[in-house]
């Protein structure tokens, strides 16, 4: 049972990673490369989300039996 669990854990915390690798690629690379930058805070909230969601599967890697 403990195998179907950390698999579980597995997928959950790479879509999370991958959603916040995307979320810094779409909030702050691609309009820091096209020039459309709204200002400094949009970048920052970006950034902050992306990282929140590669924190929280950080978290959840931490929860593997």
């Amino acid at each position: 049972m403990h195998i179907v669990h950390n698999a579980r854990v597995q997928l959950l915390a790479t879509a999370l990673n991958n959603l916040g690798v995307g979320a810094i690629a779409a909030g702050v690379l691609a309009p820091t490369i096209s020039g459309t930058v709204a200002g400094p805070g949009h970048i920052v909230a970006w950034l902050v989300f992306g990282a929140d969601l590669i924190a929280m599967a950080q978290f959840w890697l931490g929860r593997l039996r």
